[in-house]
């Protein structure tokens, strides 16, 4: 009997001991990532930039607020919210009081699917089915029908209220220490809310430093910030791959981005032009999967230093 079942049973509980580490501990288990990326014009002084992403709020989830307010004492110059804030229709008080501290100084934020809609029970396989598919979202994939609508505008509001900007496919300008800096803002591509035609053009003359903005790092929205001539893309929405094998990566990015660039600082480039992609792991999950394994949720704090 013990030859029978002692290998079921060594793999039942090394299972066990896996989900209670990827949903009890690493999932919260929230890191700070720091880098520096030298993409500002001659003589510019530098930028610290902080990028949230992927907060998927749920009520009751106290670490992570106190760990997102925490960040305000980084003091960046601004911050940058690449969406998905929520995993609950009753989350936005929430998201605003986590980062009501970040709210005091200035920033920008697109939306994700997630602020949109209510999240689904899906079978995790299904993305690695897609992968292979090359289905993603929506592209390629029929509506989603009977989902849940989230609150989105109150979200909306809370952060315009802050003096946040809105990038939801249109340009806005930060005015850092006199420094002025240009930040071109996509819907999510994951949904088909991205128009890039309304954005188009490539970096303002006006402007000191430009960027771009989306959530979900789809080719089509990479090649066009960077044909265009943008130095820096900013997005979310992978979780890093969210379950990753040690020493081998991601399985997935939930995109057609490819797995080597699925978080963390890559370039990419299109139509004769390169361009720094930076693409936060986030820090939250969602509802129905809320476990991470070698893929820490993160906040990143980077430093824009001159190209020199």
């Amino acid at each position: 009997m013990r030859a029978r079942y002692g290998i079921p049973l060594g793999i039942t509980a090394a299972g066990a001991a896996g989900l209670l580490y990827a949903a009890g501990f690493e999932a919260r288990s929230f890191r700070l990532r720091r880098v520096t990326i030298p993409v500002l014009p001659s003589g510019m002084r530098p930028l610290r930039v902080l990028q949230v992403s992927d907060i998927h709020m749920v009520g009751g989830q106290r670490k992570k607020q106190r760990w997102l307010r925490s960040l305000a004492g980084l003091r960046p110059d601004f911050v940058l919210n690449t969406g998905d804030n929520l995993s609950d229709p009753e989350g936005v008080p929430e998201v605003l009081d986590a980062l009501g501290p970040l709210m005091e100084f200035p920033g920008a934020y697109v939306f994700g699917s997630n602020d949109y809609y209510g999240p689904t029970l899906r079978n995790p396989g299904r993305y690695l089915v897609e992968k292979v598919q090359g289905r993603h979202g929506l592209n390629g994939n029929a509506p989603v029908t009977g989902v849940v609508h989230n609150p989105w505008e109150d979200l909306r509001d809370g952060f315009d209220t802050a003096g946040w900007l809105n990038l939801t496919n249109t340009r806005g300008t930060l005015k850092i220490d006199g420094t002025s800096i240009e930040l071109t803002g996509l819907d999510d591509p994951h949904i088909k809310r991205d128009r890039y035609t309304e954005v188009a053009g490539g970096p303002s003359d006006a402007s000191d430093f430009s960027m771009g903005v989306v959530h979900a790092p789809y080719l089509r929205a990479l090649d066009a910030f960077t044909a265009d001539g943008y130095p820096l893309v900013l997005a979310g929405h992978t979780h890093g791959g969210q379950l990753c094998i040690p020493f081998y990566g991601a399985l997935v990015t939930n995109c057609d981005l490819d797995t080597d660039r699925v978080k963390g600082l890559s370039t990419h480039t299109s139509g004769g032009h390169t361009s720094y992609l930076h693409v936060s792991a986030g820090c939250g999950t969602s509802r129905y999967t809320p476990v991470r394994f070698a893929c820490p949720p993160e906040a990143t704090l980077m430093t824009l230093v001159s190209r020199d």
